[in-house]
């Protein structure tokens, strides 16, 4: 970014005049209107014998443009080298979700460099109805604008950005189960129900989900359950699976087992 710069008057003119104006406002009880128009007395000063910032280099950049770290630094024409806080820019960098550090330096006579780490799109969180882009320690970072990142591992519920590392530990001990998992739901912030491609819901334990995730993976290898028409798998209980079946397989299963259809069509059926 440059800032155009002014020659030929001479210096030490331009600061009497700005020390001068700047008196005069104060006197006259107009000093914040005066610094918001023309910045503090000591920039005005600094900028006139040769310390305006005419340059700010920016890398890093990849997800943000240069123009949005440029306005997001506060950086303004109104700002000279010497007195630019660099702390302060730097923290309304860090401020932009997307960030994740800044670095800031003074090149005198009147440059300034911005070197910025951005976070990178890890997962997708899904809470009241908003879809959005987090980073991997569950910051958001973006909303889901287009589908960009549609393939990233999908988590739902109030938590559940927070827990994404969890979350990616689990399904990666899922083995042949990973390509049949299409998302996590983060039930009342303690343990996570799984959502199928074929939507299905498996029901985890609040404690070692793991294992009961292992013991599903050797009973898909064996029976192909995940195949069946059922519509949810509860592994809450260590000693078994509860399945819900659809209504339809639930009366097949009635009518094999000789039970008719004493139980309501709306209603599906357990196992």
């Amino acid at each position: 970014m440059d800032f155009a710069t002014r020659r030929g008057t001479p210096l030490l003119v331009f600061s009497l005049i700005g020390t001068s104006i700047a008196y005069g406002a104060i006197r006259g009880g107009g000093y914040a209107a005066f610094v918001e128009q023309y910045g503090r007395p000591a920039d005005i000063i600094a900028r006139n014998i040769g310390f305006r910032i005419s340059v700010v280099a920016i890398t890093g950049e990849s997800g943000l443009t240069q123009s949005e770290v440029f306005e997001a630094s506060g950086i303004t024409t109104k700002n000279s080298l010497p007195f630019l806080d660099i702390a302060t820019v730097r923290e309304r960098l860090r401020a932009v979700p997307l960030v994740n550090g800044a670095s800031v330096r003074k090149l005198y006579p009147d440059q300034v460099v911005i070197e910025i780490t951005e976070r990178q799109p890890h997962a997708l969180w899904q809470q009241d109805g908003q879809l959005s882009v987090i980073a991997a320690d569950g910051t958001v970072i973006d909303s889901m604008r287009d589908g960009r990142f549609a393939e990233l591992p999908l988590v739902v519920g109030e938590g559940a950005n927070t827990h994404i590392s969890d979350y990616l530990a689990l399904i990666g001990k899922a083995g042949d189960l990973k390509s049949k998992i299409r998302a996590g739901v983060f039930v009342a912030e303690r343990r996570w129900t799984l959502s199928t491609t074929a939507g299905i819901e498996i029901m985890l334990p609040e404690h070692n989900p793991e294992r009961a995730l292992a013991a599903l993976a050797s009973l898909d290898r064996e029976a192909r359950i995940l195949d069946k028409d059922v519509i949810s798998l509860d592994l809450r209980l260590p000693d078994r699976v509860v399945a819900r079946l659809s209504e339809e397989a639930f009366a097949q299963r009635a009518d094999a087992l000789g039970l008719g259809r004493k139980t309501p069509k709306s209603k599906a059926g357990q196992t």
